[in-house]
């Protein structure tokens, strides 16, 4: 290889940390990984994530060698990120959201991990999950990942950039989009909204006169931006986080973007509703 040509290759595989802070945003880690409700430090592992299998936290994910990932090598973190698999070898469960990450470019993977090599280290422990057998038991997830998980899957639309943020680095269908019984996405329901574990609801995002979201492109925007509704509301629960911390941090062409791939979506009929209070 020419030496212009090795230092190109070199150049396209190092990563950017002030690109990787913008994408460690967007994708909302801080969201998850921070528990900001009880004063957590930044990435040192997140609230308690609840579901019909247990509760799940997202762990510490700072550069500390005992408690975080600081043994990590860029491969390691590029395979846990797009693989879900850990250094270890071990299968990652899907409440981290590797199957939309999957679409993730490797160049962006990379840019995070040398963002995070610059994120103060915390020598704090994160709790571990709450699962009651059989979930508890990970080697049941391979026999999932088989059925459920294919790293080249190109049902994810990702060809333009609105796709993109919204399939892969947001990963807003993790949150938006139906599962089964078993904890995999309904890709036929993408982005119709869903019930979450803790029984808040994320809405359906698709353009369904009935049940979706009749918003127009500017009223869109200013929610995205601000977590202001049209009729004065404020977003609450999982979605103000993900308001502050990601997208309310998009730059102005990333913000467009994302809000025209969401205005095009086909219309699914899928009405979400909170669970009764007694």
């Amino acid at each position: 290889m020419a030496a212009a040509t090795f230092l190109v290759a070199a150049a396209a595989h190092a990563g950017d940390p002030e690109r990787g802070a913008y994408l460690a945003a967007v994708a909302g880690c801080a969201s998850c990984h921070t528990d900001f409700e009880h004063g957590g430090r930044h990435y040192a592992g997140g609230p308690p994530l609840h579901s019909d299998f247990g509760t799940f936290r997202a762990p510490n994910i700072t550069f500390d060698p005992d408690h975080g990932i600081g043994g990590w090598s860029e491969d390691d973190f590029v395979q846990a990120l797009k693989r879900g698999v850990s250094p270890a070898g071990q299968p990652y469960y899907p409440a981290f959201p590797y199957l939309s990450y999957a679409g993730m470019t490797d160049q962006d993977a990379r840019d995070l991990y040398a963002y995070f090599r610059t994120v103060e280290p915390v020598r704090e422990a994160s709790p571990g999950h709450d699962l009651a057998f059989p979930f508890s038991v990970r080697t049941g997830l391979w026999a999932w990942r088989l059925l459920y998980f294919d790293p080249a899957d190109d049902s994810r639309d990702t060809a333009s950039r609105g796709g993109y943020l919204a399939n892969a680095l947001a990963h807003c269908g993790e949150c938006h989009t139906p599962r089964n019984r078993f904890g995999a996405l309904r890709r036929s329901m993408a982005m119709a909204g869903a019930r979450l574990g803790d029984g808040d609801v994320a809405g359906n995002l698709t353009s369904d006169p009935e049940t979706g979201l009749d918003w127009d492109a500017v009223d869109l925007r200013f929610f995205l931006q601000t977590g202001l509704t049209p009729d004065g509301d404020a977003a609450g629960g999982a979605m103000a986080l993900v308001v502050e911390h990601s997208t309310g941090k998009m730059t102005p062409e990333d913000l467009d973007a994302l809000v025209a791939w969401l205005q095009d979506l086909p219309p699914v009929r899928n009405t979400v509703t909170k669970p009764p209070t007694d």
